[in-house]
């Protein structure tokens, strides 16, 4: 065989993305690590569901009140420049907690406060992660660095934070907080590396003016606007059920800290192969019938937990769920890569997790009520009926969107003609 009939190389990821991809891991272990500690230390100050669901509530909060405004400053300032700084933040809210934990000084009014605090800094940061990937990688490559990113997320947040969380925690329950602490400091650190994009000095529109253009290009397209509103279901469901996850595991099924650390950790497994496999899935069978597949099995799976009897079964339909919502990650951030204009990807990205993450914590405190009122298997049911109906009802909605789109190297869908003056649609030829 001659040199001429040698297949061309794969394209290769630059090495400033695998910056990202290692700054993205090491923080999401020590996310992984609080995410664990928290509703464990919620939990040994008050056995009332509702209470350790203020604390989830807390965390997610902020992508209510902050997503329109952190899009502004997602699209209006340098990127890098933004991650590392509010991770910086982290660290030292980080760092005053791990010290009141140490001293005993803790409580769930506190508790809520740093999960409220590390959540306002995660809507930019993460806001931002996600708008900086498009000027890293070429365009044919998004889904495999969008999977990548997915995978190493799951990594540290699911399989090597959460155990690491319990065993620190059994340890000293200032001890998860302090991994917390350092995650962010060394992860901004490395965030701080990576090449800046340079911004030319322009007269920016007032903050409402810029937040409004966001809404109207999101509000004027079907696909992005669809997918939005069926994730905002999704998600107010799906911590309907996890926001009292801790009390099943440890009151329900007599999982101990190591134990409720290790289930996460099992459970990451799904996550970890969708995101090693995504890419695959998606050019095997379609963008389109991933989505509702994945979104079915959601279904049957959040019923199945309510009614799991023991841990093991609880942790494999938990690893089926996380691969179905990585697969949906991997789906859908790479379209919102593609079709959002540059310079507005910021603010459709905030509009679009507002939407999308923005009923967490309502979905939160229904499941400490429901859990209150009904028992601690009660809400994953309920949360799967509501997800059932979802889909049903916006299944013929979303199959109308994804007419006309299509992969890579030819016409997506764009906004209507009515959009944003100056505001065009982005082609598959952007950066």
């Amino acid at each position: 065989m001659t040199s001429d009939m040698t297949p061309a190389a794969e394209p290769r990821l630059p090495k400033a993305y695998w910056r990202l991809w290692w700054a993205t891991g090491i923080n999401a272990a020590g996310d992984g690590a609080f995410a664990a500690a928290a509703p464990l230390l919620a939990a040994t100050i008050t056995r009332d569901p509702r209470l350790v669901s203020v604390v989830s509530a807390a965390a997610y909060l902020p992508w209510l009140l902050l997503s329109l405004p952190a899009g502004v400053l997602v699209d209006r300032y340098d990127r890098v420049g933004l991650m590392w700084r509010f991770q910086a933040v982290q660290a030292a809210i980080a760092a005053v907690t791990t010290a009141l934990a140490a001293s005993g000084h803790l409580g769930i009014p506190t508790l809520a406060v740093t999960a409220f605090g590390l959540g306002a800094c995660a809507v930019v940061s993460a806001n931002a992660a996600q708008a900086i990937v498009p000027d890293l990688v070429a365009t044919p490559l998004l889904h495999r660095a969008n999977g990548h990113q997915q995978t190493i997320a799951t990594l540290g947040s699911q399989f090597l934070g959460p155990p690491t969380g319990g065993l620190l925690f059994a340890v000293a329950i200032a001890a998860p907080l302090g991994m917390d602490t350092a995650s962010f400091a060394l992860s901004a650190a490395l965030l701080a590396t990576l090449p800046r994009r340079r911004h030319h000095p322009v007269e920016h529109p007032p903050m409402r003016t810029a937040i409004t253009d966001g809404l109207r290009w999101l509000a004027r397209h079907r696909l992005l606007r669809t997918l939005a509103v069926l994730l905002g279901v999704n998600t107010f469901c799906g911590q309907l059920g996890n926001a009292t996850l801790v009390l099943l595991a440890t009151q329900t099924l007599g999982l101990d800290a190591r134990g409720y650390g290790l289930l996460l950790a099992g459970a990451a497994l799904g996550s970890v192969l969708g995101g090693l496999t995504g890419a695959r899935v998606i050019n095997a069978i379609g963008t389109l019938p991933t989505l509702l597949a994945g979104l079915a099995v959601n279904v049957v799976v959040f019923v199945g937990i309510g009614l799991s009897p023991n841990a093991t079964v609880l942790g494999v339909l938990l690893a089926a769920n996380g691969f179905t919502i990585v697969l949906w990650n991997v789906v859908t951030i790479g379209l919102r890569q593609q079709l959002v204009p540059p310079r507005l990807l910021g603010r459709v990205g905030s509009v679009y997790r507002m939407i999308g993450w923005g009923l967490i914590p309502l979905g939160a405190l229904a499941g400490g009520l429901v859990a209150h009122a009904f028992g601690l298997r009660a809400p994953y049911p309920v949360a799967g009926v509501l997800r059932g109906i979802a889909l049903l009802v916006t299944m013929p909605a979303l199959i109308r969107a994804f007419r006309g789109w299509k992969p890579h190297g030819v016409a997506l869908p764009r906004p209507s003609p009515a959009r944003t003056a100056g505001s065009p649609a982005r082609t598959t030829t952007d950066p």
